[in-house]
């Protein structure tokens, strides 16, 4: 099981998975906490070079899921990281962003690859509940939401040698 990295030694799970391709060769999957607008243990940026320095130790093809609020600090980790991993793709606000684009260094980048689920919805929940619990500032149980459900997410161009040549955002409607 897959888990941000920063989570704490507590969470079950790892913040890296490595697995194979079909064509054979080694993908590294990461997964980071944003620290802006979110409470994590651990800043992503103080472990996030150890982390990408193990993942490309292990597999040529490291991308990692950067699961935060704030768009300035996907891009900023993006940015960051630029050459040194295949992709950053940005998670959390459950919206698809117009932005997916291959960096100077050949890392592919997107600051929200979407939501997978209900979008005729609340961020997947039903509307009127999480409108209630805004309006009434009381617990609410919230419930899942049905119709129009998506599968949104990019796809990444790479070569074997880790190099992004090209993001995809992909949305599927069902």
């Amino acid at each position: 099981m897959i888990r941000p990295a920063n989570s704490g030694s507590w969470a079950p799970g790892n913040g890296m998975a490595v697995v194979e391709a079909r064509n054979g060769v080694n993908v590294a999957v990461l997964n980071l906490l944003g620290s802006l607008f979110l409470d994590t243990p651990v800043s992503a940026w103080e472990m996030v070079d150890a982390l990408v320095d193990e993942a490309r130790a292990a597999a040529p093809v490291v991308v990692l899921d950067f699961h935060a609020e704030a768009t300035s600090e996907k891009v900023a980790m993006a940015s960051w990281l630029d050459g040194r991993v295949t992709a950053v793709i940005g998670t959390h606000t459950h919206v698809q962003t117009n932005d997916a684009r291959v960096l100077p260094g050949g890392t592919a980048a997107v600051t929200d690859a979407g939501m997978t689920g209900p979008h005729d919805s609340v961020i997947g929940v039903r509307s009127e509940l999480a409108i209630q619990r805004m309006r009434t500032r009381m617990p609410v149980r919230f419930e899942p939401a049905e119709g129009g459900v998506r599968i949104e997410g990019v796809v990444v161009d790479c070569s074997d040698d880790g190099r992004a040549s090209g993001i995809e955002l992909l949305r599927v409607l069902l």
